[in-house]
């Protein structure tokens, strides 16, 4: 997950394993029906207010958040989904009339929603569709779908669960349609934060602007071009052949054999668990041996500043000053998810502990430990990224592709010192004017 979906809360009543694959690589995705889904925490937005509860009207800002959708697609049946939390907690959908949709239902099992009431048709290639949202927005998507895309609603305790479309799953009923998503949050109290992400896989090539209404400079990060899914493809088959690792086998097809999208390695890892078996052990020793002599200084660019952290190399765990639990040695998955093992965030952690994660993961995936200077983290330029093996080379072909390398590529890729320019490419406002999403590639134009 990136900046925006750790808001997402997991179904928990609804228990589903995750489907592990056994058969022949590469993937071959088979959409399958709703009986197909997988429900998790990755793939489910829930409510925390039932949709025909009363309330009191939603906090309004001055002005409603305008979009520009603009279609870079050779196709003329391109869609837009947006969903999100409104300011009451509510799930919502934006309309195509302007207004938030309420989907709602107290069924234990997923019910399909009508496409009529939560898609917003885009026109043909080289057109713009306007749209505005009429209220605050949290743990936001803005979909785009090369087609129809199905979403689901399921009763929860606390109101509607949306079941949105899961790449990792390779029977979804969405298996077989390009798509692809933006995030953003929009409140009050911290203005407006958006992101493309490809942090689960790259799919439908997407990119990002932002006007402001404060007269500071447009920011953008405008993503993939239109032949990234088979650009990143090729890089990472690349790679399989130079190290062994199944790098290549994350290329997912339709069953007509048509490449359609490329997950990230921990997406792979929920459907091929032993997939990286290894990968980072030897480099993870490294590092612990390395730092039981050497002092580690986290920058928490927060109220902690400096942080100094050793390693035991015999207990391989890091201890850091001021922190509430220390970190053992972390997994392939571990670092390619950032949220299990040593990085996985419980109850009680406190601030310091909150810093430390990011930053130890992201070097982890980048390569960064060893090198010159890797003993501040986060110290080094994009440059130093991904420079040796092992690393996260998915991410490194997904930023290798990315207009100027911005874009979300793992789920702490936001971690950058504070000189350097943040590769996540994120754009923010407490004053936002027009939030332009491209879809089809930045190339396209």
């Amino acid at each position: 997950m990136s900046l925006f979906t750790s808001l997402v809360c997991a179904l928990s009543f609804f228990s589903l394993s995750l489907f592990q694959l056994t058969s022949a690589f590469p993937v071959v995705n088979h959409p399958g029906t709703k009986n197909d889904l997988i429900i998790t925490h990755n793939n489910t937005i829930n409510a925390t207010t039932p949709a025909g509860l009363a309330f009191a009207p939603d906090s309004q800002p001055a002005s409603y958040l305008k979009l520009a959708l603009v279609n870079y697609l050779n196709s003329n049946n391109v869609k837009a989904y947006v969903t999100g939390l409104n300011a009451n907690n509510q799930l919502v959908f934006l309309g195509q009339n302007g207004q938030f949709y309420y989907p709602s239902t107290t069924s234990g099992t997923p019910v399909p929603l009508s496409d009529a009431d939560i898609s917003i048709p885009l026109g043909p290639k080289g057109s713009t569709t306007s749209a505005t949202i009429p209220g605050y927005l949290s743990a936001s998507r803005v979909w785009f779908s090369d087609g129809s895309l199905k979403f689901y609603v399921v009763g929860t305790p606390h109101g509607p669960g949306l079941v949105e479309p899961a790449a990792v799953n390779p029977n979804d009923p969405n298996a077989a349609t390009n798509y692809g998503f933006a995030e953003l949050t929009w409140i009050q109290a911290g203005g407006l934060f958006a992101d493309i992400s490809f942090v689960d896989f790259v799919g439908l090539p997407l990119g990002i602007k932002m006007t402001t209404t404060d007269g500071t400079p447009t920011q953008q990060a405008l993503g993939l071009p239109g032949n990234a899914v088979q650009s990143v493809c090729n890089e990472l088959k690349s790679q399989s052949q130079r190290d062994g690792q199944p790098w290549g086998d994350t290329c997912v097809y339709t069953p007509s054999g048509s490449l359609i999208r490329v997950l990230a390695p921990n997406a792979y890892l929920s459907q091929k668990n032993t997939a990286f078996s290894g990968y980072f052990d030897a480099y993870v020793k490294q590092v612990f041996q390395h730092y039981s002599t050497t002092p580690l200084t986290i920058n928490t660019q927060a109220a902690a500043g400096n942080v100094q952290c050793t390693a035991n190399a015999n207990s391989m765990t890091i201890t850091c000053n001021g922190d509430n639990r220390s970190y053992g040695a972390p997994s392939a998955a571990d670092i390619f998810g950032c949220n299990s093992g040593p990085f996985a965030i419980q109850g009680g952690d406190n601030a310091v502990h909150y810093a430390v994660v990011p930053r130890l993961c992201a070097a982890f995936n980048r390569g960064t430990f060893l090198l010159n200077g890797g003993n501040t983290q986060p110290s080094l330029p994009p440059s130093s990224y991904y420079q040796s093996s092992p690393a996260n080379f998915y991410s490194k072909a997904v930023h290798k592709f990315e207009w100027n390398g911005l874009g979300y590529a793992f789920s702490y890729d936001d971690v950058s010192p504070t000189e350097q320019q943040n590769v996540a490419g994120v754009v923010a406002s407490g004053n936002p004017g027009t939030l332009t999403l491209l879809v089809g590639g930045y190339d396209q134009a």
